[in-house]
């Protein structure tokens, strides 16, 4: 890496700044300063601004010790604080979750130019980010990116009959009971077998091992609450 790159890291956990630190510490050209909240951060990162603006942020997504006092609950407020005063950082999310949904949502709405998983994270992705990350492109680790994939995939597959089956699905004790709720685009009634088949086609397609999986796949791929 050719130049001086100034990297600010964000997380609650002081372990979890370390172990970054650590898998950071023999890569030549960085400088870096961390933050254990969003508040300190966000002042950090404006105040820098004007004398040696950082390159990159990496920050959690989840904050434990965020309080009544606190202006910023997380790092998606903190990636909207900083957008919104239009801000030249590339940012980067290190962080443990993986639910899909959650992952799907922020890269919709946030689109970081990197989303890692802390337990999976070490020297050797690191620094093939940053330097992604520098040449302003992206990168996601494997896990996020199939997540990501399976879950545009998914959205691809679903149709407005499908999506009424698995909100009604979790009233109903019984199956049958779906018929005469469940309607066509033309506004007629779908029959016990026809939603028999669908279903067996959605326990397919997300790989569900029954109805009580499928609703919870359905849930954690964020295509029903």
């Amino acid at each position: 890496m050719a130049k001086n790159i100034k990297i600010l890291i964000v997380d609650d956990h002081q372990l979890i700044i370390e172990g970054i630190l650590t898998a950071l510490k023999n890569i030549d050209g960085l400088t870096t300063e961390t933050c254990n909240n969003c508040d300190e951060a966000f002042s950090k990162i404006k105040t820098a601004v004007h004398d040696v603006p950082f390159d990159i942020l990496f920050t959690d997504l989840s904050f434990d010790n965020v309080t009544e006092n606190s202006t910023l609950d997380g790092g998606e407020s903190l990636i909207k604080a900083i957008r919104n005063l239009n801000i030249d950082i590339k940012v980067g999310i290190i962080t443990g979750h993986t639910e899909t949904n959650r992952i799907f949502n922020v890269v919709q709405n946030l689109e970081p130019i990197t989303y890692l998983l802390k337990d999976k994270c070490n020297t050797e992705e690191l620094q093939f980010a940053i330097s992604k990350m520098m040449k302003n492109e992206m990168y996601y680790s494997h896990e996020v990116h199939q997540k990501l994939l399976k879950r545009a995939l998914v959205e691809i597959q679903m149709d407005e009959v499908a999506i009424q089956i698995l909100k009604e699905l979790p009233k109903h004790p019984k199956i049958s009971n779906l018929e005469g709720v469940i309607k066509k685009d033309d506004g007629s009634l779908l029959k016990i077998r026809s939603i028999e088949n669908k279903l067996a086609k959605l326990r397919t397609d997300l790989q569900a091992n029954n109805n009580t999986h499928l609703v919870l796949k359905a849930i954690e791929l964020g295509i029903i609450d």
